[in-house]
């Protein structure tokens, strides 16, 4: 997967249709570390940085009719219903160039959690083809000049963070262009409630 099949993929700042909704579903990289990505993305000039919390992608960006939010909603919970806590460890950057350019921090650990989780996600309503093969990573660096990919490549080579994944959430592409969360979804319980602040 490339940045295009990422919640940083270029969109309009406005839905494209009377009654759409443009969604995302990601697992949001906690505190301390989605913060400290954030900013790090931001110094490299990255004119998303302040749009898109740091996550890692579920289901990429994707318009819906408002009606169907309901449905969306039941299936996310489910899913979460179905799932357990896993480890991810983040280790060092890699880099989607020269298809897409885009410098990212490597998950070494809980690539399945995230493969498994994407692939109930993105299946009955959210059902949907991908660009790429799925790739779950966490984006610092999209679409800006080689050398400043390069500084990126560096200075994060060495970034390592650890945490448990307790659950994923639905985000909305706002008329402004800012991804915001609306929803967390819980492993094994299922619950579904507003975003954790």
């Amino acid at each position: 997967m490339t940045g295009e099949d990422t919640l940083t993929g270029g969109l309009p700042a406005v839905p494209r249709a009377p009654g759409a909704r443009m969604i995302g579903v990601a697992i949001p990289i906690p505190d301390p570390y989605g913060p400290t990505l954030q900013r790090w993305r931001e110094s490299f000039g990255d004119r998303l940085a302040r749009s898109i919390p740091t996550h890692i992608t579920l289901l990429p960006p994707t318009e819906v009719n408002e009606r169907r939010l309901p449905e969306i909603e039941e299936h996310l919970r489910l899913v979460a219903e179905s799932e357990q806590s896993f480890r991810i460890l983040l280790d060092g950057t890699a880099t989607f160039r020269p298809v897409s350019p885009v410098v990212f921090i490597a998950l070494k650990d809980g690539i399945g959690g995230c493969e498994r989780l994407e692939a109930k996600v993105r299946s009955g309503p959210l059902t949907r083809p991908l660009l790429y093969p799925y790739h779950p990573h966490v984006t610092v660096a999209h679409d800006l000049p080689e050398e400043v990919l390069d500084r990126a490549f560096k200075e994060l080579a060495d970034y390592r963070a650890e945490f448990t994944v307790w659950g994923f959430s639905l985000y909305e592409h706002g008329p402004d262009g800012v991804w915001r969360p609306l929803r967390d979804y819980v492993f094994g319980s299922g619950a579904a409630g507003p975003h954790r602040a």
